[in-house]
Formats: C-alpha cells, sequence, structure tokens
C-alpha cells in the first residue's frame, strides 16, 4: 500500500514543466508545420513534423500529418506505415477529424498499392465514424468496383450522391461502372449530368465517349473524344479511343496517327501498339510492321494485360502465345465467384435440351449466313432453340430469316451484363453457345456469370478463350490435331468432317457478271484473296508477286476494303518489279454478287497466319479451288479442314515454297487447274462440307453428349464424335 502511494507520488513528483514546455514547444512546431504544408512546401513540412514528433513522440496527430506528407511525395509504403501507426497508437487520440481523414488517406494509398480488402475495410472505418461522408463512400465504390463488386460500388455511389447530388466524381464514376456492366443508357445519363455540372471535364468527356463508342453512336464518340483532347492534349487513352472510331469510320491512316501518339506519349501502352500493328495489318503498311509485331509477342510473353487476344491470330504467335493471352484477358472478364449463378441437374425438368446462341451476329452477316439452315434444321423433338442478340436489328430477309429460325428469339442489346445472363439463366438454358469470344462485339462477361451449366466456344473465335466459364471447343480432327491440344482450356469437341456449319440455301447472283463488269482483263490467269486485307503478309505477298511475273498475262484480284490498301499495296508491288495495275481492286458487294464474281477467278490464294474461313467455303461453294498453306494455331488450318471435308486435300501445302511451286504448277498447267475445277464441282453435291444434314446430326450428337457428361456430375472432357 505504501509503496503504491510512494510510486504514485514519484510519479507525480516528474517535473511537469518541463514535459509542458516540450508539448507546447511540439504543437508550435507542427502548427508551423501545417502553415508549410498548406502552401505546399512539403519538404519544409516535413522537417517541421519530425521535429515535433522528436519532442512528443507518441502524438498520433503528429504521425498523421506526416504520413499525410509522405503519400502526397509518393512514398505511399511509408505513408501507409505512419498512419497505420497513429492509428494503431491510440485511434482515439487523434482528432476526430484527423482519425476520419487518417481512414481515408490510408486507404486511398492501400488502394494504390493493390491492397484493396484493407483499402475496404479503413474506407468502411471512416464510414461507422461518419455516415455522411461522401468521400468515403466515393472510394469505397471505386475500390469495390476494382474487386469486381459492381453491384456493391453502384450502391455506394448512390449513398454518395444523395448526401452530395451535385458531386461530379461520383456521377464520372457512377457512369464508368454502368458502362462496364453493359448498361449504356444508364452510363450516358450520369456522363450527361457530370458535364452539366462540369462542361470542361476531360475525364468525364472520354468516359462518355467510350460509351457512346460501345452504342455505336461514332460521330458523337469522336466529338467526346475530341473535347476531352482539347482540354488535355496529352491524354494516351483519349488517343487511343480516337483512332479507334477514326478506324471504324474506314479512315485508317487518322488511326494510325493517334495511335503512334499516344504511344509517344506512354510508350508502354499495350492496347495502343495492338492496334497500331493491326492497322498497319489493315492498310498493308508494312514498314515497320515486323518490329512492332515483335513488340506485341514480347508483351505476351511477359503476360501483359491490355492485350486483346484476337490481335495475335493475325501475327505469328504459337498456340502457347495465343492461350497465354487468352487466360491474361479472360481474368479481366471475371466476376466474382458469389455473383455466379449456380446449377441443380435436378431443376431442369422441361424434356428437350435448351441450346442457346449468343450472339451479335443475327442480321447480315457471313456467320449468320453460313449458320441459318443449322438453325432451321435442329431437331425440335430433342432440342429447344433459343436466341440472345445483342448485334443491330437491321431489319433486312437475313434478320427476318434468323428471328423465324429459333423457338425463342430474345434482344439483350439493353440489358446489362449481370440482366442478360440473369435472362439466359430464367430461361433455364442447360447449353450455351458463345458465338463472339473476343471478336469484336463481344460480350464475354455475360458468360463469365455461368447463367448456363454448360458453355461453349463456338465458330466465331478461332482459337481458345482461356476461360474457366467457357467448357468446350467446337473443332474437327485436322484443326486441333492431338499434339496441340495442350493450347486449349476447352475441352475439345472433335466433329467427324469439319467444324464449319454451311448453308446450302445461300443464293449465287444470275447472271455471272463479265470480267469488264469487274474491271479484269479479258484474257489471262486470275489469281485473287478475298481475305481481309489484314490478312495479307508481306512473306505471301513476295509469292504472289513472283506467280504474276511468272505467269504472263496474269492479274491478282484482291478486296478493296479501305482506302489505304490499295495505294500501299500497288507501292509494294511495283517494288517488287510488277506493274502496278496488275492488282485489280473489288468493291464490297451483297453476297449472292460477291458469290457470282467468284466465277470468273481461277485460283484462290490463301494466306498463313490466319487462313480464309467464311472466305474459303464461299469460293468453294462458288466452284473457285483454293489453294492453302496450313500452319499449328486453329487459324491457320481453317481452310485446311474445308479442303479436306470438301474432298480437295491436294490443294493443302505444308510449306511456303511447296504453296509457291504447286501454284505455279497449277498457273502453268490449265488443264490441270480445270481438272480440279471439275472435281469440286462434282464434290459440292455430295462431300461432308455442304451435307448440312450430316453436320447439324453430328453436333447436336456433340450437345447430347455434353448434357449427358453434365447429368451425370462429371466434369467437361474430350468429346470425340
Amino acid at each position: 500500500m505504501n509503496r503504491k502511494q510512494r510510486r504514485a507520488s514519484e510519479s507525480q513528483s516528474r517535473p511537469p514543466a518541463r514535459i509542458s514546455s516540450n508539448a507546447h514547444k511540439a504543437q508550435q512546431t507542427a502548427e508551423a508545420g501545417i502553415t508549410c504544408h498548406r502552401a505546399g512546401q512539403l519538404a519544409e513540412a516535413e522537417k517541421l513534423y519530425t521535429s515535433a514528433l522528436a519532442l512528443d513522440p507518441k502524438n498520433a496527430n503528429f504521425m498523421y500529418l506526416r504520413g499525410t506528407i509522405y503519400l502526397q511525395t509518393g512514398r505511399n509504403a511509408d505513408g501507409i506505415n505512419e498512419i497505420g501507426a497513429a492509428l494503431a497508437l491510440n485511434s482515439n487520440s487523434l482528432s476526430a477529424l484527423n482519425r476520419l481523414y487518417a481512414l481515408n488517406n490510408l486507404g486511398l494509398a492501400l488502394r494504390e498499392q493493390g491492397r484493396l480488402s484493407e483499402a475496404v475495410t479503413c474506407f468502411t472505418e471512416a464510414l461507422r465514424l461518419k455516415s455522411d461522408y461522401p468521400e468515403a463512400l466515393n472510394n469505397l465504390g471505386v475500390t469495390l468496383k476494382e474487386l469486381g463488386r459492381l453491384d456493391e460500388a453502384i450502391a455506394r455511389y448512390g449513398e454518395a450522391l444523395r448526401l452530395k447530388p451535385d458531386y461530379p466524381e461520383v456521377l464520372n464514376n457512377l457512369g464508368v461502372a454502368y458502362q462496364e456492366q453493359g448498361r449504356l443508357d444508364d452510363s450516358a445519363a450520369c456522363f450527361t449530368a457530370v458535364l452539366r455540372l462540369r462542361p470542361e471535364y476531360p475525364e468525364a468527356l472520354y468516359n462518355f465517349g467510350g460509351t457512346l463508342q460501345e452504342q455505336g453512336r461514332v460521330e458523337d464518340a469522336i466529338a467526346r473524344f475530341t473535347q476531352a483532347l482539347r482540354l488535355k492534349p496529352d491524354y494516351p487513352e483519349a488517343l487511343y479511343n480516337l483512332g479507334v472510331m477514326l478506324q471504324e469510320q474506314g479512315r485508317l491512316d487518322d488511326a494510325i496517327a493517334r495511335y503512334t501518339e499516344a504511344l509517344r506519349l506512354t510508350p508502354d501502352f499495350p492496347d495502343a501498339l495492338c492496334q497500331l500493328v493491326h492497322q498497319f495489318q489493315h492498310s498493308c503498311s508494312w514498314k515497320d510492321l515486323a518490329s512492332k509485331s515483335e513488340q506485341v509477342l514480347g508483351l505476351v510473353r511477359q503476360h501483359r494485360a491490355g492485350l486483346t487476344p484476337f490481335d495475335l491470330l493475325a501475327l505469328p504467335a504459337t498456340p502457347a502465345d495465343q492461350l497465354d493471352s487468352a487466360r491474361v484477358y479472360s481474368r479481366q472478364q471475371n466476376v466474382p465467384a458469389e455473383a455466379k449463378f449456380r446449377h441443380d441437374p435436378e431443376r431442369r425438368q422441361h424434356g428437350r435440351i435448351r441450346v442457346g446462341y449468343l450472339s451479335a451476329d443475327f442480321h447480315q452477316h457471313p456467320m449468320a449466313l453460313l449458320m441459318s439452315e443449322l438453325f432451321e434444321r435442329h431437331d425440335r423433338t430433342r432440342f429447344e432453340t433459343y436466341a440472345y442478340s445483342f448485334g443491330p436489328e437491321d431489319n433486312s430477309e437475313a434478320r427476318q430469316r434468323l428471328v423465324a429460325a429459333f423457338d425463342h428469339f430474345t434482344d439483350i442489346r439493353r440489358l446489362s451484363h449481370h440482366e442478360a445472363a440473369e435472362r439466359i439463366y430464367q430461361d433455364e438454358i442447360d447449353i450455351l453457345i458463345d458465338r463472339k469470344g473476343y471478336t469484336r462485339n463481344a460480350r464475354p462477361r455475360i458468360l463469365a456469370y455461368r447463367p448456363s451449366p454448360v458453355q461453349v466456344n463456338y465458330l466465331a473465335y478461332p482459337a481458345t478463350m482461356g476461360a474457366d466459364f467457357i467448357d468446350y471447343l467446337i473443332a474437327d480432327p485436322f484443326l486441333i490435331p492431338e499434339r496441340n491440344r495442350a493450347f486449349y482450356s476447352e475441352a475439345i469437341v472433335r466433329l467427324p468432317d469439319c467444324y464449319q456449319p454451311n448453308d446450302t440455301r445461300r443464293r449465287i447472283a444470275e447472271p455471272t457478271p463479265s470480267r469488264a463488269e469487274c474491271g479484269l482483263p479479258e484474257q489471262g490467269l486470275v489469281f485473287c484473296c478475298f481475305n481481309n486485307t489484314y490478312k495479307i503478309t508481306p512473306d505471301f505477298f513476295d509469292v504472289w508477286m513472283r506467280l504474276l511475273r511468272a505467269t504472263p498475262g496474269s492479274v491478282l484480284w484482291l478486296l478493296e476494303a479501305n482506302a489505304s490498301v490499295k495505294n500501299n499495296l500497288r507501292r509494294e508491288a511495283q517494288a517488287r518489279d510488277v506493274e502496278p495495275d496488275r492488282l485489280i481492286f473489288a468493291p464490297k458487294l451483297p453476297n449472292p454478287e460477291h458469290l457470282a464474281r467468284h466465277r470468273l477467278a481461277d485460283l484462290f490464294l490463301d494466306n498463313l497466319p490466319f487462313n480464309a474461313h467464311t472466305g474459303t467455303s464461299d469460293a468453294l461453294w462458288a466452284g473457285l479451288p483454293v489453294l492453302t498453306c496450313v500452319g499449328e494455331t486453329f487459324a491457320g488450318r481453317v481452310a485446311g479442314s474445308l479442303l479436306t471435308a470438301v474432298g480437295l486435300p491436294e490443294m493443302i501445302t505444308e510449306t511456303l515454297p511447296d504453296y509457291e511451286a504447286l501454284a505455279l504448277k497449277l498457273a502453268s498447267a490449265p488443264a490441270a487447274l480445270a481438272a480440279i475445277r471439275r472435281k469440286l464441282g462434282e464434290n459440292r453435291a455430295t462431300a461432308p462440307l455442304f451435307d448440312i444434314m450430316r453436320y447439324t446430326r453430328n453436333l447436336e450428337i456433340a450437345y447430347g453428349r455434353m448434357w449427358e457428361l453434365y447429368c451425370a456430375g462429371r466434369v467437361p472432357e474430350p468429346i470425340e464424335v
């Protein structure tokens, strides 16, 4: 008892004046630091806060203030440690305002370091202290969005706006979240509101442009990106998206200029590099193509994000490269596990297997033209068919035919990704067929929600999707030989003849146009390649020019895909000692007329690494022989698959020298080429390639097997039909 009293007395006998003097001096020093801090003199403020802490080491407020300096000067790790120490020391010793700001600032720093769950905890604790704190609600929403928890993020933004309706940053963030969900009308409304409050807000203008871009409003999108760049000229993302819109208008040289400028501002910009390379290919502008292509492949091999897998298909990428790129990209499409739908085989008591086709191409589109008869010929006693369309309604005959081909046709353009997935789930679709993959206008996030227990990559995207939400890939033995199975994340379904369906009702216009009407010479061999121009490579063009030089009077007939390609390819021809006017360019025509003009050509020259796909089947349907060279990727083996299925394996070569030799042999031997054409004409009526009933039954066998495996509780496994 006496000892306790003595100790207490001793404690009280310590010189209080000294403590008071130090504390007072520390406070004065800190206040001087605050003055410097407010004036932007951060180095001086830091010294003063450090001096204050030397006098009063346990002052949480001083720690917090120095921590904010660390954050402001980019020393996030030090800032996190300092503010964390202030809160851990005794958060109650911080002033209420500082405690609130400490939690908010710590959350911001943690988020910047990628420590998202810890950041959520900080913002949540700040809101526990002050529920009407719109800044913390906004920051929490941003962090939840980065975690993929979009619905929660949107709820937090909504709370912030109820507290502060005129909060441009929150409206901007809400517009971005709606855009990511696919709620484009809601997104546009947010950006309109933002710009009413703050017309000169470059980030909102940029984001609005992105929404308009997804709505297909090209001119409006260009206007917003241009406005953003007027306010902020060094805005590489806006330059990039403006480039995308310009290429939509066919202004490839202008698009290339924007991508080049974006890369000048931000050399490490994978999206811009990818698109620059792709537009070099579209315009056949080859000067820097090889070096830039190698840069893209280098980024793939570093597992970098920001690369669209489709853009690799026309590059010299290996199957392993394509798988790596797809896996990285698929992770960007994923959604939280708790947001995915759950499936129970017992729930499905509807008799027929419900097959849903998800696509943006249910209109006048090459893929729809291939598949229409397949949809019509499905066995309705076993299958109930659904279409989910998120592409344009073009009021064409093709659209009307497609709508009539399905038992159910649903337009989901205005639904968010989650709402579209919810609709598919409520329809109890058993097998969902993705008809877009990672091609233009795709919506893979719908599939990431797992609206169907069995999900399939089919026909549109000629590679693996690398995604855990895709179970199967439709192929055939030629497309994916055994040695290449490891480069596909999906279980491979190998149909016996060919993976590609063909509509036998495709009309070929009559009469066949004359050579003169198509700009062709009256005499001489006509080589043609009606591939998209981005598939043309310098190596194959070299071969084609040698063929022209070796075949007097011959011409090369190509598609006139854009304004730049004609001049570029004629210049390349002249550089290879070929008269430029021996390259003839065909304008785009409706499909029946396009098919009819194939009859004027003598030999279709395919290329690598991206074969003609629909282009090969068009040529064969019109009776035009195709010469191909096969590669190792899916995209580089399609023409070989089609030629095998039509009974012309002799038109498949394995190497570029063999390809050139066979082309020259056929060009030099009219009788041999005529024999190939006759054989094609005979096989057209009997070969599996154009036997749509046989094809449909084989595909349905595959669907049935997928469903049996699921109902038996087995994981997806390879299927041989």
